[in-house]
């Protein structure tokens, strides 16, 4: 009896040289992040479906120079192309720290450059008033609302990624010196900091988790339309969710969770925050990330320097 070519499943893609599939594996186990998994997963799958669909060199350096010729000729942008040039890269780290491909073939792949990516991305920032209005777009009655304006708080307040906020629980929201914070976060690439939570921020997650009855575990759950809550957790397409709806209500084209990250860095950068304290606040590796984060640009008509006073003979 024929089955039916709807029960037909059709599998990701697979290598006709073993040290791809076990390179893949190995990558993704060594990747901390979930959105780095998915990020280099779908690069990494989408090189193995080009590699297999015609006759081609084995695995080396030639073979990724026409990858990256094929990529450029798709006109892709630079970001994304250079993206999945590094996930090609790493799966020849990976195979020749198997033993699966010559330390000698896996150095060439890796010296393949990226595109020239011209100039930077520029980010989208909220103004002051733009930030209230987002918030104040959220109706605070219901379980829903209430929930909603302590999403957006902890993400214009705290400056949290959409993965932070979705795995923040109760036990990490303590007293440290007096003031709110949420203690040891595990962030981007398992960097782990101590984020100062507002007084206006703490109040919101107390509004919710009152009225949810959540004295542990996430913090976030997910809400029926009937308005039970259920479930342990929410996805991060519920924060993608309600950004979008909450920066319609507030007639904000173009908004991304991420930009409210963008927002809170400036805002603190404008309000007299020190670059070195923001960068603690965010988490980031280097202070460079934080210059792009807040789009700092040389002030002339009130320079820095002019502040400097040395009294001495003339």
């Amino acid at each position: 009896m024929n089955k039916k070519k709807s029960d037909r499943r059709v599998p990701e893609p697979a290598s006709r040289v073993p040290e791809l599939e076990h390179a893949k594996n190995a990558v993704l186990n060594s990747l901390d992040s979930l959105q780095s998994r998915r990020s280099y997963k779908h690069a990494m799958n989408e090189f193995v479906k080009w590699y297999c669909s015609a006759a081609r060199l084995a695995f080396n350096r030639t073979v990724v120079l026409q990858y990256r010729t094929f990529l450029e000729k798709k006109v892709l942008a630079a970001a994304i192309i250079n993206v999945r040039l590094a996930a090609v890269r790493r799966l020849a780290y990976e195979a020749a720290d198997a033993g699966l491909l010559s330390p000698d073939v896996a150095a060439g792949i890796r010296r393949v450059r990226g595109v020239r990516q011209i100039g930077h991305r520029v980010g989208n920032w909220l103004s002051i008033e733009q930030g209230h209005t987002l918030l104040y777009a959220v109706s605070p009655k219901g379980l829903r609302g209430k929930r909603d304006a302590a999403m957006l708080s902890l993400l214009l307040g705290c400056g949290l990624r959409r993965s932070e906020a979705i795995g923040l629980t109760c036990e990490r929201i303590q007293r440290r010196e007096g003031h709110w914070a949420i203690v040891d976060l595990v962030g981007k690439a398992g960097h782990v900091r101590t984020v100062p939570v507002p007084a206006w921020v703490k109040d919101r997650i107390d509004a919710w988790t009152t009225a949810a009855r959540i004295d542990g575990g996430a913090v976030f759950r997910s809400i029926r339309k009937n308005g039970v809550i259920w479930g342990d957790g929410v996805t991060q397409n519920v924060i993608w969710y309600v950004v979008r709806k909450c920066a319609q209500r507030a007639g904000i084209e173009k908004l991304a969770p991420h930009d409210l990250r963008r927002s809170c860095a400036r805002w603190c950068h404008a309000s007299g925050g020190e670059l070195e304290q923001i960068q603690f606040l965010l988490g980031h590796a280097s202070v460079l990330t934080t210059e792009r984060y807040i789009g700092c640009k040389q002030n002339l008509t009130q320079p820095v320097n002019d502040r400097i006073t040395l009294a001495g003979r003339t």
